[in-house]
């Protein structure tokens, strides 16, 4: 049975998952995305006993960035991670869509950065890194598959797939990550969006309308 504990908010106007992450037993977590109005999950960190030591980007786009001045404002040391492609979108309101969207958010820069294939740890728990580029430059799926489970941001969701139409987004690289990175996964690992309910690969694969030509 695995350790891996996870926690999922919703939150703001988008209904933008987010995730806390930690191994059971232990009192380090992980915050995967921040988007507005994230004072419930701070609530509920707090109230786990929980210290985030990473702070991890799917993508930058302004429904998953534009908390995370207030959650690093209660954090100021844990370090801020995202790929390198979406790096300066953290405080550039047009690349973004924060400016588009009529709600300009600069976000603190990141500390550093992940790249494809890189492996990192929580307290022993193993998540591989995987680019999913095509909703954005720089999306990023974790992986972990000693419990079958993958955090995808926006680039899958139960019964439809992330949005292509944006200034930086590439149908091609969207539909190759999803294929690629996704499909490649045996049926029972569970997906966990940035929008929607959780879902399965398997689900995915015999039902998503966008997956089945």
């Amino acid at each position: 049975m695995s350790e891996l504990e996870l926690r999922s908010f919703c939150l703001g106007q988008w209904m933008t998952n987010c995730y806390v992450l930690f191994k059971r037993g232990s009192t380090s977590c992980w915050i995967i995305d921040a988007s507005f109005e994230p004072q419930a999950m701070i609530d509920a960190i707090r109230r786990m006993g929980l210290t985030p030591v990473k702070i991890i980007l799917t993508h930058a786009h302004l429904d998953h960035i534009a908390g995370l001045q207030q959650v690093h404002d209660q954090w100021p040391d844990a370090p801020i991670y995202i790929h390198a492609r979406e790096r300066d979108f953290l405080t550039d309101t047009t690349l973004n869509l924060s400016a588009m969207a009529g709600i300009p958010v600069v976000a603190p820069e990141a500390t550093d950065t992940l790249s494809h294939g890189q492996v990192i740890d929580l307290d022993g728990l193993n998540f591989e890194v995987r680019h999913t580029p095509g909703h954005s430059p720089g999306g990023l799926s974790l992986i972990h598959h000693e419990s079958q489970t993958a955090i995808v941001g926006d680039t899958l969701f139960a019964g439809s797939i992330g949005r292509y139409d944006f200034p930086t987004s590439n149908a091609g690289d969207l539909f190759r990550s999803i294929t690629e990175q996704l499909m490649s996964l045996p049926d029972g690992y569970s997906v966990h969006p940035g929008h929607g309910p959780s879902t399965t690969i398997g689900d995915e694969r015999r039902q998503n309308p966008y997956l089945r030509s």
